[in-house]
């Protein structure tokens, strides 16, 4: 009888540590998905920035020179160019 409780308990004590084992996974599969769900996110958060910046500042030099669209137009493109070269510096970090 005895030798059966010890058996019963091994049995309890195996099912207790694979749920652990489970649960951990599952945290560390959650850890993964919000980690390059954050990367993610903070790309395109840069690319939009970078772009925006270089719209407003077009936008703004155009209307105190009265050049437009052409600032807006280059401010733009090297809005799009810092973009690009901030997500692969971001790249090479990571």
């Amino acid at each position: 009888m005895p030798e059966e409780n010890k058996s019963n308990k091994t049995n309890k004590n195996a099912k207790t540590e694979n749920s652990g084992d489970d649960s951990n996974e599952s945290g560390k599969q959650r850890r993964e998905f919000v980690r390059a769900l954050s990367m993610l996110t903070q790309i395109g958060v840069m690319m939009v920035a970078c772009i925006l910046i270089g719209v407003f500042l077009g936008r703004f030099l155009d209307n105190l020179l009265g050049t437009s669209p052409w600032l807006l137009l280059a401010c733009t493109f090297l809005g799009l160019g810092a973009a690009f070269k901030s997500m692969y510096d971001y790249s090479k970090k990571q």
